[in-house]
């Protein structure tokens, strides 16, 4: 009579269950095969950069993956180190930097032949401020036969002029009042708004003798560059508190 050996058996079951282990681990190993296109071992995981970030371990931290079959194969119990599952994806959220006085970069809206820059320039003394409407440009004579340029924006059709003025007066963050003429075309508008990010001058203002028009900033930096305004020069924000600082009450300025 034949009798089964149960601790034969048991031997053969744990051999048998050792190597199905392994295969998993090497097929995990391994990694995702691509055939024609296709992946045989299912999609790669997606890159740790995709997963929001809390301080536990990422999915898949072990190389078998965790789970049963890394336990049978190295002993150790996910659960002991902190595994956790998959999270939900989060597309990377866009910095946006809170606009402060003085403080905005506006560069990324405005075409980067208006940027700033030093250039050879004549035809003014050092010291005055000649702005060419028609190019949309602002100079600043540093010294003679040199210039610090400003992009623009200036008066729309109807709202060109010319002349010489000097500046009468500085202010920052300056509120506003908008002129009778502009509310009888926009009864809209606010009769005073205060100064600050979301005020139409901008972060300074330049006032022209006793004109209505300015060299101020402005809370629209894509328009630099256009004819757009009622007849005022404006700046961005960054670059007339540049020339704000440079200027002084009594400077020339040539409009051409």
């Amino acid at each position: 009579m034949q009798y089964n050996n149960p601790f034969a058996s048991s031997l053969a079951f744990a051999a048998a269950v050792a190597s199905f282990s392994m295969s998993l681990a090497s097929a995990a190993l391994a990694g995702p095969q691509v055939v024609n296109g296709i992946y045989s071992n299912g999609p790669p995981e997606p890159a740790e950069s995709q997963y929001r970030q809390v301080g536990m371990e990422q999915p898949g931290d072990g190389a078998l993956g965790g789970g049963f079959i890394e336990m049978l194969v190295t002993g150790a119990d996910p659960s002991r180190r902190g595994y956790a599952p998959p999270r939900a994806y989060e597309p990377p959220r866009q910095r946006v930097a809170a606009a402060q006085p003085g403080q905005m970069d506006l560069h990324g809206q405005v075409d980067p032949m208006y940027l700033r820059a030093e250039v050879d320039y004549s035809g003014a003394a050092p010291g005055s401020i000649v702005i060419d409407t028609s190019s949309k440009y602002l100079y600043y004579m540093k010294s003679p036969g040199r210039a610090i340029r400003y992009g623009i924006g200036v008066g729309r059709p109807g709202f060109e002029w010319s002349g010489v003025k000097t500046i009468s007066r500085k202010a920052e963050w300056p509120g506003w009042t908008p002129p009778s003429e502009m509310l009888a075309r926009r009864p809209d508008l606010p009769r005073f708004m205060p100064g600050g990010p979301e005020n139409p001058l901008g972060a300074r203002a330049l006032y022209l003798g006793s004109s209505l028009y300015r060299i101020h900033g402005t809370n629209e930096p894509y328009t630099i560059g256009q004819n757009v305004s009622s007849g005022c020069i404006r700046m961005m924000n960054e670059d007339v508190t540049d020339l704000y600082e440079r200027v002084g009450v009594g400077t020339r300025v040539v409009v051409r």
